[in-house]
């Protein structure tokens, strides 16, 4: 999944650091866990992972993948594919009436809405696939391992049959290629040896105090655009939970979702605040030379927690994902690391 801010290009960098300055780190506070690319690349590496987002569609990615050693078996659900049998469903062959179809009502262009994330058709492929799985969970017929699995199978499709440029900001006002592509679920590649790995979704200021490992690895927000907006759809389609929404493209609330690392005001306590309440040994931050802290004030709140002469500070000339497809001149990844 394409996500603001991935970190799938710079594994191998932040792999290198780990290993050569922390022989004794085995496990990991992944604790901006987004798209679950940080989390999967520790867990494959023989780390133990804990991971957190305050988004639920991130909770849903990695509780759904990279949290499970193996596929579950459904053995109660008595289908033998349910990937197969989502793909193959067919609003007909349900009892779902479409005004229960929350992605087709408010995100495909029909009647009076208009607009246009999805292709009618997929989106109701979209509700009908979420529906089932919610009441085959009501139903008891999956257990949790199987309810999250398949909803993470469902994220994961949506962004390639969706109106965007990468995001759920805007939609495109002409219907791009992908769009008319079906929903096509399909089957994950699971960490099988791995280390083992958890997850949370939760406000990192309440969870940190309440566990512990090794290495912190934190990739706050940047600058002032708070991630939700960017991701209100796949926010909708994991709780399906028919929201208020508002405004040309459907807008959720998000104030329970706000982070203070987007604020100007907020974002020096915020990034004091995580490294207090981390109970690690050592810590580890992603950020770049464009984020709301400069590299000075940042340096200088790391040194603050750092045990002596253990502060490093990496920067890597990094081609970064945005919306156009284009890089800004001077843009700079960041590694910041200490022992606490």
């Amino acid at each position: 999944m394409r996500f603001i801010g991935g970190k799938s290009n710079l594994l191998t960098e932040i792999g290198k650091v780990v290993s050569n300055y922390t022989d004794n780190v085995h496990s990991v506070i992944d604790i901006f866990s987004g798209s679950g690319a940080v989390s999967a690349y520790f867990k494959n590496n023989q780390y133990n992972v804990i991971g957190n987002d305050i988004m639920y569609f991130s909770y849903v990615l990695s509780r759904g993948t990279t949290a499970l050693d193996k596929a579950p078996t459904f053995e109660k659900l008595g289908i033998n594919n349910p990937i197969e049998y989502l793909n193959n469903l067919h609003i007909e062959d349900t009892d779902i009436d479409i005004s229960e179809c929350f992605i087709y009502q408010q995100y495909s262009p029909h009647d009076e809405n208009n607009r246009m994330y999805f292709q009618n058709e997929n989106a109701i492929k979209i509700d009908i696939i979420r529906i089932t799985i919610e009441r085959w969970k009501e139903q008891n017929l999956i257990n949790e391992e199987e309810y999250f699995y398949l909803l993470a199978v469902l994220i994961s499709a949506v962004p390639y049959v969706s109106n965007i440029t990468g995001v759920y900001g805007a939609y495109l006002k002409h219907w791009d290629n992908r769009t008319y592509h079906e929903l096509t679920l399909k089957k994950p590649n699971l960490i099988s040896h791995g280390g083992k790995a958890i997850f949370f979704n939760e406000n990192c200021d309440k969870l940190l105090p309440n566990i512990a490992g090794d290495l912190l690895y934190a990739d706050p927000p940047y600058n002032s655009r708070q991630y939700l907006p960017n991701y209100h759809v796949l926010e909708t389609i994991a709780l399906y939970d028919y929201p208020q929404i508002h405004g040309i493209t459907g807008m959720r609330d998000y104030k329970n979702q706000r982070s203070e690392f987007c604020t100007v005001r907020g974002v020096e306590a915020a990034f004091r605040r995580m490294i207090e309440n981390a109970k690690v040994r050592y810590i580890m931050i992603s950020y770049n030379n464009e984020g709301l802290l400069s590299t000075q004030q940042l340096t200088a709140i790391c040194k603050e927690y750092a045990v002596k002469n253990s502060f490093q500070l990496y920067e890597i000339d990094y081609r970064r994902y945005n919306n156009v497809g284009t890089t800004p001149g001077g843009v700079t990844e960041q590694i910041y690391f200490f022992q606490k």
